[in-house]
């Protein structure tokens, strides 16, 4: 039975991280087993079951989704089903086990285009626009340590599918599997911009606007623009473009094409 973490004073509960908040923390073979519904897999002890992995893997989603990872607890997991917390334990082992089930089912329901016909570019951009999508529904993803991926079903499709985004080009099975890291490891990156510019303005009540409004009369006290006049500048060019110190949706925009013109020097220009 996994041990729930106490927060450190002052520590906002959505940002909270236990020490299992990562994905294959738990114990790899009976996380294997349920990933994959082996059979004889799920915990048999305690109370007659009145529930299912399945719905014990989409209460967790749910709270993650609505609360943040630091919500996730077994406790939390059984009250959204009415059931005990020990009663929970007869689905799934613990919440590291829990946290595997859940990204692997957020993979699996992640949309999947058809990219047999598009061009090298147009495939890379749609799943770079799938992953991103996800991000923005499932924010806690992608702040969940994943270099031990949960290798169940929904974790192989959406490996599978990115990768046919770069079959055909001539690439080699290594240069294949670090150009998808390159791009998801991009996308996660701007998705976490939206996810905190959306937190800030919620835990602020303010938006990005109104926080810059207040802050400007001492702003223009302190700030010395001849002392940093390139960052005086670029910031006051950006800030009026973007109304905010950074936009998500540029800095995608941008960045994508930059991850597509470095990637050309492989594909286009071996």
């Amino acid at each position: 039975m996994d041990e729930e973490k106490e927060p450190r004073p002052g520590e906002p509960k959505t940002q909270r991280r236990g020490k299992q908040d990562r994905s294959s923390a738990g114990d790899p073979v009976r996380t294997l087993e349920l990933l994959w519904r082996v059979s004889g897999a799920t915990p048999v002890r305690g109370p007659k079951q009145r529930s299912s992995v399945d719905a014990v893997v989409a209460a967790g989603i749910e709270l993650a989704d609505a609360e943040g990872i630091g919500a996730l607890t077994m406790r939390a997991v059984a009250t959204k089903l009415g059931l005990t917390p020990m009663a929970t334990y007869t689905y799934v082992p613990g919440k590291a086990e829990l946290i595997d089930l859940m990204v692997d089912k957020v993979y699996g329901e992640m949309d999947r285009a058809d990219l047999a016909d598009l061009p090298w570019r147009d495939r890379v951009t749609t799943i770079a626009a799938e992953n991103r999508a996800m991000l923005a529904r499932h924010p806690w993803v992608a702040y969940l340590p994943t270099t031990r991926p949960p290798l169940g079903p929904g974790m192989a499709a959406k490996y599978d599918h990115e990768l046919r985004a770069f079959e055909g080009l001539g690439l080699d099975d290594v240069t294949m599997d670090a150009s998808v890291t390159y791009v998801l490891g991009f996308v996660t990156s701007v998705a976490r911009i939206a996810i905190d510019t959306a937190r800030a303005a919620s835990d602020s009540a303010m938006s990005d606007h109104q926080w810059w409004e207040r802050a400007a009369p001492l702003l223009a006290q302190v700030f010395d623009a001849e002392r940093f006049p390139v960052g005086a500048r670029v910031g006051a060019a950006a800030g009026q473009t973007h109304d905010s110190a950074y936009s998500a949706d540029h800095a995608y925009e941008f960045g994508l094409a930059r991850v597509l013109d470095g990637l050309a020097q492989l594909i286009e220009n071996p």
